[in-house]
This record gives structure tokens, sequence and C-alpha cells, in this order.
């Protein structure tokens, strides 16, 4: 059995268990994040439109959709509290009993959810539960994203580790679509009535299938090589304090890539949330027609993840990055006036092009964070870095948008001011990517404990 002379990987090998136990981990790894992307789509529609009459009836129709959505945003508040708890604990303890516990964790509050009582059976105890559940998933997602990515790249093997990245960056996309598909077969089957009542219910509690099915791929995968090199060369040792370890010597790195992944994060959400709104409402395209649109998007950020972890494996996360960053730019050129042709297939075209892009850099993101951290220190930073770039965007997505759409009716010299200001945040990740020096074949130093 042949392995690698570095450390950090000496468990890998080339042989068809290990090629096993790698393909295991990226099943499990994708999905709990599938898990949690589907709970994302799925908790942010009915929180914009069944809970507020559910949970906060006592409130007037606008407060009660704010109360509803800082649900939202509790359970993301949370994330980061979740990412340094068990970062420092998948640092310590490894990441498989981490994955086996917030994959657990995340379910059964998901599952949870679909049993709350509403507002007219117990009271303020429902909104009550229903924020509290909320804090607890995402404080486990906090811990579960990064954990996922780490327990697939680190069983890969240098050659395919940006292919296994890339296919968790699938998960968002495949999710969203799940979701939506879901939600529009419910709406399309039941009464609007019984959807109020009981039919939102229906995909919480069946969210529960993929706890089970993650927590029955988890436990048939063994802890990591990088993990288990650690501990056999005694450098454990140096790892009481991993969150000491990232802000004493690698914060600088954190920072970076929490800055870095800014950019696709706010480029994400500026086509799946605003485009939306923007096309319904003030292009008057219908809305079945903006929902196939989207859909279609999603079916092209699928392929792009998959072809941004492939690139990277073939010509380096640097080249790769620059070459999405590059192409993400030249699409926030000309969006909105493709948009604005109200055109349906121009429309589909560059929103496809738009969301394959931006995923594309979603697809290298697992594998460049990873391995941009030592072992004893990685999950930690990692989970820092993604769950700071994401806090940062989501909650005052409303805010964004509302702004959004008062810059969108400004003239077409105040619409390039906004373009440029798109187009520095994807610069800055051309910048960042540019501070890789490595291609894959040598990354294998970074993986070193």
């Amino acid at each position: 059995m042949s392995s690698f002379a570095d450390p950090d990987l000496a468990a890998a090998s080339q042989s068809a268990q290990a090629h096993q136990m790698a393909r295991r981990a990226v099943a499990g790894a994708t999905v709990g994040t599938a898990l949690e992307w589907f709970d994302f789509a799925l908790y942010g529609v009915v929180a914009a439109t069944v809970f507020p009459k559910l949970f906060f009836p006592s409130l007037d129709p606008t407060a009660s959709l704010l109360a509803s959505l800082a649900s939202f945003w509790a359970g993301l508040a949370a994330r980061p509290l979740g990412a340094i708890v068990c970062g420092m604990l998948g640092d310590r303890w490894g990441r498989r009993k981490l994955m086996l516990v917030t994959v657990s964790v995340m379910g059964v509050s998901s599952f949870l959810m679909g049993l709350l009582p509403t507002y007219q059976q117990v009271g303020i105890l429902a909104p009550t539960l229903l924020v509290s559940l909320r804090i607890i998933q995402g404080f486990a997602l906090g811990g579960e994203s990064t954990g996922a990515q780490l327990m697939a790249v680190e069983h890969a093997s240098a050659a395919r580790r940006g292919w296994y990245s890339g296919l968790l960056g699938i998960c968002s996309p495949l999710s969203q679509i799940l979701a939506n598909f879901t939600l529009f077969t419910l709406a399309a089957v039941l009464s609007s009535d019984d959807f109020d009542s009981w039919g939102w219910r229906i995909p919480f509690l069946a969210s529960f299938v993929l706890v089970l099915l993650g927590i029955y791929i988890r436990s048939r995968v063994s802890e990591t090589p990088a993990f288990e090199a650690l501990n056999k060369s005694g450098v454990r040792t140096r790892a009481a304090n991993p969150l000491g370890i990232v802000l004493k010597y690698h914060w600088r790195t954190a920072l970076r890539l929490t800055l870095f992944f800014c950019g696709p994060a706010a480029l994400f959400y500026l086509i799946v949330v605003f485009s939306l709104s923007y096309l319904t409402k003030h292009l008057g395209v219908p809305k079945q027609t903006g929902f196939m649109l989207l859909m279609i998007a999603n079916v092209c950020a699928i392929v792009g993840a998959l072809a941004g972890g492939y690139l990277s494996d073939r010509i380096g996360r640097k080249r790769a990055l620059m070459l999405g960053s590059f192409c993400t730019l030249i699409c926030c050129l000309v969006y909105f006036p493709i948009l604005n042709q109200n055109s349906i297939a121009m429309t589909m075209a560059v929103m496809g092009a738009f969301l394959g892009f931006t995923q594309f850099q979603s697809g290298i993101q697992p594998v460049w964070f990873a391995e941009s951290f030592p072992t004893e220190a990685r999950y930690t930073g990692s989970a820092l870095s993604y769950s700071g770039a994401n806090l940062h965007w989501r909650p005052d997505a409303h805010c964004r948008r509302r702004a959004a759409e008062c810059l969108s009716r400004f003239s077409l010299g105040h619409r390039r001011r906004v373009w440029l200001i798109e187009s520095a945040l994807v610069s800055h990740d051309c910048g960042i990517a540019g501070n890789q020096r490595h291609c894959p074949r040598t990354f294998l130093h970074t993986l070193k404990p």
C-alpha cells in the first residue's frame, strides 16, 4: 500500500479501500450540506409567507413579517458561535465525532419545527420555541458546514481534492431546486388553508430522512487521515486552544478568506433574492416564469461548481479562482442591462452565467479554505472564515434589497457606479486569490500538522 511522504497524508493511499472511504466521506458531507441548504431555502419561504400569521398573529402584518424574518436571522447569528465551539472541539476530538453530533442536532431541530404548536394553541410559547430551535439549529450549522467540507477534503487524494470540493458546491443549487419543487408541488396539490394549516410541516418532517441517511453514512466513515496523522505525531498537544492558534498565528489568513468569500456570498444573494423581486415587480415578469428562470440558473450553478473544483485540480487554485472572478466581473457589468431588455432567452442566459460563475468560485472554496490552515487549527479557522462571510451578507439582505431597488431606478450612468462597486468586490477576490502561490501538486505542505 503506497502512502504520501507528507505526515499529514500518511494514512492516505491509492488502494481501493482508501477510495471507498473517500467516496463515503464525500457522500456523508454532501448529505449534511444538502440538508443545510434545503433548510435555508425552505425556512426562508415559510418565514415570509406562513410563519407571520401562525406564530406572530398578535402583531400587525408588517411587524409580524419582521418578527418572523428576525427568527431566521437568529439562527444565522448563532452560526459564528457554533463555528467557534464546534471548530475547537473538532480540532481537539476529531472531525468524525463532531459530524455525527452536528447532523443529529440539526436534523432533530428541523424535525421539531414541523411539530411546533401555533400561537393560537400555546400563546407566546410558540414563537419562543421557534426562535429557540432556530438558534440551536444555527449553532449546529456553524460547525456542520466546515466539518463536512473537511471530512471530504481531508479524505481525498491530492489529485482529487478540488473535484470533491466541487461536489460539495452543488449542494446549494440542488437543495434549492428540491425545496422550491417541494413547495411548488404542495401548493399545487393542497388548498391555501390546508397548506397554511399543516402542509408547510411536511418538508420539515421529511427532512429527517436526510438526517438518518447522513448518520448512517458518516458512521461508516473513519476519522480523516490528516487528523490521525496529527495524533500520531504528538503535535496535538499544541492544539489545546485552536482558537488561540488561529488568532495568534493565522488571523491574517482567516481575515483574507472571510473577505474573499464575502464576494461570492454577496453576489449569490443578489441573484437568488433580489433578481426574482426585480424581475416580477419592476419588469412585470410572471412569478412562474421568474421561478423557472431561477431554477434554470441553479442548474447552471451545478455545472459551475463542478467545473470550478475540476479545474482547480488541473490548473491550480489561484488560476481557477482568477478565471471565475474575471468571468463573474463581466457578468456584473452586463447583468442589469440584459435584464432590462425584458427578453426571456437573454435573461435566462445571463442569470445562468452569473450564478454559474459565482458558484464556480464556491466550488473551490472548501478545498482552498482547508489548505490554508494547519491541521491542528484547520476546523476552527475554516469555520470562522466561512461563517463570518455568510453572516456579514445574510442578515442585512432586506436592507440591501431595498437599496438595490432604489439604485436600479437610477439612470444608466448611476447604475454603472453600482456595477463598479460590485466589480470591485469581485476584483478583490482576484487579489486575494493572487496571494495563493502554490498549485495543488505542491499544496501538500499546507496540510502538515
